[in-house]
């Protein structure tokens, strides 16, 4: 269900797209081409099939003889099979019935119970032999038709059954045209069978009781039947040796265009590598080194990256010079001794705005896309120092930080960040201070609590005012707060206040996506 879910998401990858496109087309031509050879093969072999019975029918008739109307076979054929009881080669001759003859509108339950009756007597010649009827199968003809000769392989077949169960829509043997062919399956013992009947007729001149000359037809019609065994077994060999064949076929060209999709997109997963490098700061310029639909990009991406950041040294710098001009008045200003208390204020007030705005001037949050800083680094600083200048009371700092957690941004940002955090959450700490950092669902997640008295729920939102403390610290919160606040905000992250279940005072939470 879950890779379900990420279908849609896939297909947004060029990757998974061309690789599904290579596996549908091997998984859907390889199977249709196989499909095709083995419906052409059934055909070839089946044409082959009826061409053989042709052969044995043209046999047949040349060992047929009539004489003075009666059919006339020799007792033992030329082939083998014929002459070999139920050897899966078998045939039959058929007459019809003169239109005078009572039986000439039997039904097929007749014929199947008067063949049943045939069966048991071997017959040689038409004479010799019991009437039975095969009805013809063309529906506007009801002419019916009866064994006149039957090989000695057919001993012990029951030919009713065979004709009642007859594999196509017509419940009898084919039933051509003179001088045609038709080709039939039945089935015979349970088995399937192929049937080939021709028919044809002897045709001689004899005197009338006139004496005078007159022509005399005999029709009958050959059937010859054979065992499907052989072509089953044809059909099911090249069936094994086709699909094994195409499954190592289909194998072998997956295998191969895989590696020629790895191949072909190989620029592309270095160019995604390197994109990363960048953005988690490792890097700050791409290689120049790809195919030339690639190579363009590479260039123009180097050339915004190097725009960029020569843009922004040179806002920093003037943002800098413009804190040392006013830097330098405002000093002459507060170093007047006639300054009322009201105007030094106001000048005071003037240096912490300056720095503030300097502060949201010089982040770098709007380049965090090919800025990156491993959180520890800039966390075991403060770590380190904080609880040097915080000595009395002793504040212990704990830290629960994961190592490989980075912040897409500057380090000078994330310093500002936690180092205003930390100091107020020492300032407000009784004894200790505990710094949390992991990543979780693509989001960074920072936590710092404190065991300190918290902040009333009602200064939540005002402490991140410009100048606003909370009553309950000994030491006000001042800009650092509202610093802290347009940071996050220039990242789009989330920075919420709470109590600490952990430790039982303030709880500063931020949430960033990575």
């Amino acid at each position: 269900m879950h890779r379900i879910k990420r279908l849609p998401q896939l297909m947004h990858s060029l990757k998974a797209r061309l690789i599904i496109s290579a596996m549908l087309l091997v998984l859907v031509l390889l199977p249709i081409v196989g499909v095709t050879l083995n419906d052409a093969f059934k055909l070839q072999v089946k044409s082959a099939s009826v061409k053989e019975l042709k052969a044995y029918v043209y046999s047949i008739l040349a060992v047929t003889e009539v004489d003075n109307q009666q059919l006339l076979m020799p007792e033992v054929l030329l082939e083998n099979q014929f002459n070999v009881i139920q050897s899966g080669l078998y045939a039959l001759i058929t007459v019809p019935v003169k239109p005078s003859a009572p039986l000439a509108t039997d039904t097929t339950d007749n014929f199947a119970a008067k063949l049943v009756e045939n069966n048991a007597i071997e017959s040689k010649a038409v004479e010799n032999q019991p009437t039975t009827l095969v009805q013809q199968t063309n529906p506007s003809n009801n002419s019916a038709r009866k064994v006149a000769w039957r090989s000695n392989s057919l001993l012990g077949i029951d030919l009713s059954a065979a004709i009642t169960t007859a594999v196509h829509t017509a419940a009898m043997f084919p039933q051509p045209e003179k001088g045609q062919g038709q080709f039939s399956e039945i089935m015979l013992n349970g088995e399937p069978h192929l049937v080939y009947g021709f028919s044809a007729s002897f045709e001689t001149e004899q005197l009338n009781k006139l004496g005078q000359p007159q022509l005399t037809r005999f029709p009958f019609t050959v059937y010859i039947i054979k065992d499907q065994s052989d072509y089953q077994l044809q059909v099911e060999a090249f069936n094994q040796q086709l699909w094994r064949w195409l499954l190592i076929l289909m194998a072998a060209l997956l295998s191969i265009q895989l590696l020629w999709l790895w191949w072909t997109l190989k620029p592309l997963t270095r160019l995604q590598r390197e994109l990363a490098a960048i953005e988690n700061g490792q890097a700050k310029q791409l290689d120049e080194h790809y195919p030339s639909e690639l190579n363009a990009v590479a260039k123009q991406l180097n050339t915004l990256l190097n725009t960029e950041q020569n843009q922004r040294k040179r806002y920093r710098n003037s943002l800098a010079d413009l804190a040392h001009s006013l830097k330098t008045p405002l000093a002459v200003i507060q170093s007047q001794k006639d300054l009322s208390p009201q105007s030094f204020e106001q000048v005071n007030q003037i240096n912490r705005i300056i720095g503030h705005q300097l502060k949201r001037a010089q982040s770098a949050a709007g380049s965090a896309w090919h800025l990156g800083v491993a959180v520890v680094d800039v966390s075991d600083k403060l770590v380190r120092n904080l609880p040097k200048i915080y000595c009395q009371p002793r504040i212990t700092i704990s830290e629960d930080v994961d190592r490989n957690a980075v912040f897409k941004g500057d380090a000078s940002d994330l310093t500002e960040i936690l180092g205003n955090l930390l100091d107020n959450a020492c300032k407000a700490a009784n004894a200790q201070v505990l710094l949390q950092v992991k990543t979780q669902q693509a989001q960074l997640i920072i936590t710092i609590e404190d065991d300190g008295v918290g902040i009333d729920e009602a200064l939540h939102t005002q402490i991140f005012e410009r100048g606003t403390r909370a009553d309950t610290y000994q030491q006000g919160h001042g800009i650092g707060l509202a610093i802290v606040r347009d940071l996050v905000d220039s990242y789009q992250g989330q920075l919420t206040v709470s109590r600490s279940t952990a430790l039982g005072g303030a709880k500063f939470q931020l949430i960033f996506t990575v």
